[in-house]
Parts: C-alpha cells; structure tokens; sequence
C-alpha cells in the first residue's frame, strides 16, 4: 500500500500548522520548508479547510490555523478524507472486471488488512507526532512517519 502525494503533504501541513499555534502559517512558507509546489499545497490547504482540519483566512495578513486542537484530529480520519482511493486492488471497485467474484478469499484479507491500518492510525492523533515543544525554531517537524509500502 502507498499512500499518495497529497496524503503525505497533508500530514506535513498538518505538522507544521501544529508547530505554530500563535500565528498563521502561509503557503508560501510551508511550500519553502517542505520544498513543495505552492499550487499543489493550495489543494490540499482547500481540501484540508473544507473538511474542517485547518482554518484559513484570506487577505494580506491571512494564513492558515488548525481548525480543531491538535489532540482531537485523528491520522486515520485525515488519511480517509485525503486518500481518493482506497481500494488496494481492483476487485474492491465499483464494477469490477474480476470473474472470481464471490470465490475469492483474498478480497476480505486484503480488505482485514486495509481495515487493521486505518484503526492503527486511528489510535494517534495529530499531538502524537508534533514535537514536545511547539515551536522549532520555524523549522519543519523533523519526525517521519514510516508507512509499510507493500509493492
């Protein structure tokens, strides 16, 4: 399993945004800190606002905050409302070309394993991975989170 792109940038929006509770974070210096493309860190920061996980302002003196304390947004929700798809193979998809159909054991283990990663993830919150102190010297988070790739 490899989570996507925007998935990953959210999380180290997420992060950031958490390092900074006294101020609003801008795209242009997240995009700076994590070396991402500002228009690519625009959709996430608009998918992330209207699920609720940041509040952002516009304006000159706009930016973006966490919508919510950081020990109340959950990996495993942020990682449902960033994934696009979760269907690890294609037989999880709406129509399906698969003629097993009903045959095939390995659809509920693949989907016992997809379903026992997200409940891990669901056990940690946004606080569990911020540093201890919340600021860093304005410098990006320097945890990593380590997903297992299975490729």
């Amino acid at each position: 399993m490899r989570l996507t792109t925007m998935t990953d940038y959210a999380m180290r929006l997420l992060m950031y945004v958490g390092q900074h509770p006294d101020r609003l974070c801008t795209i242009s210096e997240i995009a700076a800190a994590y070396r991402i493309s500002e228009p690519h860190l625009m959709k996430i920061t608009h998918r992330l606002a209207q699920k609720g996980w940041i509040e952002t302002l516009r304006g000159k003196n706009g930016g973006m905050r966490l919508g919510k304390p950081p020990e109340d947004i959950c990996l495993g929700a942020v990682v449902r409302d960033t994934e696009n798809d979760l269907a690890l193979v294609e037989c999880f998809t709406t129509g399906h070309s698969c003629t097993l159909g009903g045959q095939c054991a390995l659809t509920a283990i693949i989907d016992g394993a997809l379903q026992q990663f997200l409940q891990h993830l669901d056990r940690y919150t946004l606080a569990d991975i911020l540093p201890q102190s919340s600021q860093n010297d304005g410098k990006p988070p320097t945890h990593v989170i380590q997903l297992v790739n299975m490729n």
